[in-house]
């Protein structure tokens, strides 16, 4: 799948040209009516899938709250699954001096100081020991794929717990030749990683010890079992994945009908601004028309200036929230790092003309500092600064190597302050470069779904191409892929907000006739 990090082209690895198509037509059919502004404030009841509601809000009980948690869970592990490539479950670690890793480590200590106790007794006791074997037996079943007959007909006699209780009781059971047996099995079962583990099991001495330690690889095995499964079903999910979650989402706004709220306001926003924009430049006696098209785009546009912080995500990107926040974060970064570069160049681009090495130590250094800029707790001012001082002195190092006349006092003073002044967000070079981005993400999800090429690279971004490349394919491939699913969900609240009921009716039942 296309979130792992690598450029890919956009469009590709989606899960169907059906269901781009489903997308395609669900906004298609949004311009069969006239858009105006009066129908933008006509009345807005609808029925639950439509989430500009004017009916009275419906009491929702405790078992439809939790139906719709259970969906939107299941929907969201589906979802991660299916998107994140290097998705694996892992055992919780708890916090280390935490009061429940020491209660633990207590709890369990005395269960094997017991045991020890047990078996150095005389005459040794044994059923401690025996349960511990069954359940070492029930596992490694469960490891047992359906063929497996011979092994587990092997497992199932030789860790029998009635012959072993039978064998204790006359002094006869060998709980060393148990252990070698099911360490044996395990290496067997176990995946390649755990060899290693296997190795120490057999090299341990203490029995005691060899059972504490063969539960520990029991462990790691089931996740490894659990992951394995996981990567078995993901190509099936990758398949499935848009009906799935449709579906899924269906049903939760069949338990929540405000399941759509925060996604009718993002949509709505967009709206109004080219509403506005096209107010402004449209003819006295002309209405201003809207595309559907573009006011979604300009819709997923705004996520990449997301406060994640402080605002709540529609709730149609959800699954996806964190993927987009990395992006955004991403962005944000080489933004900075653009600006950077073209006051470099603007300043003392001339001098260092022809030093591609230069340029790239240049990068690497604000790259570097501007590790951790969404942070709270970091300074921006403070380490631009630092940017613009270590930059003049990386030029002036390439210029005494090659026997040039270093930057002046004034010219060092000069970078590092604009450098500072790209701290505030009306800075002229900061906003040119971010219309520039967005100018280059718009024309990227204006692309045609099986486009193989990128856009072309607007002016002042080369030094962010490769990089921005990739991040816009990740961009457009989660966007792509949420059209897909929620296309229907959008064209019924775009109805509304552009076309009002009567619209929605119409194009209701024209979808029922076909």
């Amino acid at each position: 799948m296309p979130f792992n990090g690598e450029k890919q082209c956009v469009g590709e690895d989606q899960p169907s040209d059906s269901d781009s198509s489903r997308f395609s037509e669900s906004m298609a059919s949004l311009s069969d009516y006239e858009c105006s502004r009066q129908s933008f404030t006509s009345d807005s009841s609808s029925k639950s899938s439509s989430p500009a509601s004017a009916s009275p809000p419906r009491t929702v009980t405790f078992d439809e709250v939790m139906a719709a948690a259970r969906n939107l869970a299941d929907m969201t592990l589906a979802h991660e699954i299916a998107v994140n490539e290097n998705f694996q479950l892992k055992q919780d670690a708890l916090p280390e001096n935490s009061l429940a890793r020491r209660v633990k480590h207590i709890v369990h200590q005395a269960f094997w100081d017991v045991l020890e106790s047990e078996l150095n007794a005389e005459p040794p006791e044994y059923e401690h020991a025996i349960k511990l074997f069954e359940e070492i037996r029930e596992i490694l079943l469960s490891f047992l794929t359906p063929g497996g007959n011979r092994l587990r007909n092997q497992i199932c006699e030789v860790l029998d717990t009635d012959l072993i209780r039978q064998q204790a009781e006359h002094s006869a059971v060998d709980i060393q030749g148990l252990a070698n047996y099911v360490i044996s099995t395990m290496g067997k079962l176990c995946a390649p990683v755990r060899d290693d583990d296997i190795r120490e099991l057999k090299s341990t001495g203490n029995i005691v010890e060899v059972l504490r330690q063969i539960f520990h690889v029991l462990d790691l095995m089931k996740m490894d079992m659990v992951n394995f499964t996981i990567r078995s079903l993901r190509p099936h999910l990758q398949r499935q994945l848009v009906d799935y979650e449709r579906t899924k989402f269906q049903e939760i706004l069949e338990e929540t009908p405000s399941a759509l709220d925060q996604t009718t306001e993002w949509i709505k926003e967009s709206v109004n601004e080219e509403l506005l924009s096209l107010s402004e430049t449209a003819e006295n006696n002309s209405k201003p028309s809207l595309r559907p098209t573009l006011v979604l785009n300009n819709s997923y546009l705004k996520l990449l200036q997301w406060d994640y912080q402080k605002k709540e995500l529609p709730e149609t990107l959800m699954t996806d929230g964190a993927r987009l926040q990395e992006l955004t974060e991403k962005l944000n970064q080489l933004k900075l790092i653009a600006c950077l570069s073209l006051i470099t160049n603007s300043i003392v681009g001339a001098i260092t003309e022809g030093l591609p090495d230069l340029a790239n130590r240049l990068k690497r250094v604000s790259a570097v500092l501007l590790e951790g800029m969404n942070k709270e707790t970091f300074n921006l001012k403070e380490v631009l600064n630092s940017i613009g001082v270590q930059t003049c002195a990386e030029v002036n190092k390439t210029l005494m190597e090659r026997g040039l006349p270093t930057l002046n006092a004034e010219v060092q003073a000069n970078l590092v302050g604009q450098f500072s002044s790209i701290e505030e967000e009306e800075n002229p070079i900061r906003s040119l470069i971010d219309k520039r981005i967005q100018l280059y993400m718009k024309n990227l999800l204006c692309l045609p779904s099986p486009q193989k090429c990128m856009p072309p690279m607007p002016g002042g971004l080369a030094v962010i191409q490769q990089e921005l490349e990739v991040l816009g394919c990740q961009y457009a491939n989660i966007v792509n892929l949420n059209k897909q699913v929620y296309g229907p969900f959008y064209a019924n609240i775009l109805r509304k907000l552009l076309f009002g009921e009567e619209a929605t009716g119409k194009a209701e039942a024209s979808s029922s006739a076909n």
